[in-house]
């Protein structure tokens, strides 16, 4: 009997040890002795996992805003303070998700606010996190002028694709912005209960970013991971392509960035 109860009992909850240990393994302050341990422990329990992958997010965030955008030194010590904040709070579970999402929340606003590259131009990271700021305006309509290849918005030359009868994504929103000046305009997709975002942003284009290269026919698409979000790059016509997407495969990007219409 004590052994079919032992069996039936629920997981307790992480301890304070579990806790601090698995917040230094995620920004790689763990003493190597005990990483192989705590990793079993994470593979072992779905609640450390997730509590795992939300501390990387973090510290992924955290790392990005430091060195993708130049940050002030007012601004660092105000990113350095809520890390340390979220340190002191790490035993306490209750705390736990609020913390993230607003630390998240802190560093993507200095992602989208401050400036990063040449002085005056945006950066890719810029572009990408205008998607977290959701939807304004309805989808645009399909482009009477050329159904059903094209949505009826463009920036210069470049227009957002109707994937709705090829692909299978729809749109279901828009936003239009500026970045330093820049019309960036955003149209969101959801397909299989997923949800992407494709910005355009006005030439001149901008700085490449580091990222791994492919060249699906003949268009130089760069793929990178920034915060939780997969994103890939591209020039087209002067201007800067942006789609991203989380929990979207690479080569599903890919593929969609390199779309053109039946016999173009």
């Amino acid at each position: 009997m004590a052994g079919a109860a032992d069996k039936n009992a629920e997981p307790s909850e992480p301890g304070r040890r579990d806790l601090a240990e698995l917040s230094a393994l995620a920004d790689g302050t763990l003493d190597e002795n005990r990483r192989v341990g705590v990793q079993a422990r994470i593979a072992g329990s779905i609640e450390l996992s997730e509590l795992y992958q939300r501390e990387r997010r973090v510290v992924d965030l955290v790392h990005h805003a430091r060195t993708a955008t130049r940050a002030p030194a007012t601004l660092r010590a105000r990113i350095d303070a809520e890390r340390g904040r979220r340190r002191g709070l790490r035993f306490r579970p209750a705390f736990g998700g609020a913390l993230v999402a607003g630390l998240a929340a802190l560093v993507l606003t200095l992602v989208l606010v401050l400036p990063a590259g040449t002085p005056g131009a945006p950066s890719v990271s810029q572009a990408a996190a205008l998607a977290l700021r959701g939807a304004t305006l309805p989808a645009p309509a399909a482009d009477p002028g050329d159904p059903p290849w094209t949505l009826g918005r463009r920036v210069g030359q470049v227009y957002f694709p109707d994937w709705a009868s090829t692909l299978g994504w729809r749109a279901f929103g828009q936003r239009v912005d500026r970045l330093n000046g820049r019309l960036a305009i955003t149209v969101y997709y959801e397909s299989r209960g997923l949800r992407i975002a494709y910005a355009v942003l006005a030439a001149p284009a901008l700085s490449q970013p580091s990222a791994v290269v492919s060249h699906p026919d003949g268009i130089e698409l760069r793929t990178l991971r920034l915060g939780g979000r997969l994103v890939v790059t591209w020039r087209r016509a002067g201007h800067t392509c942006v789609l991203s997407g989380a929990g979207v495969p690479a080569r599903e990007l890919q593929k969609l960035a390199a779309w053109a219409p039946a016999g173009t």
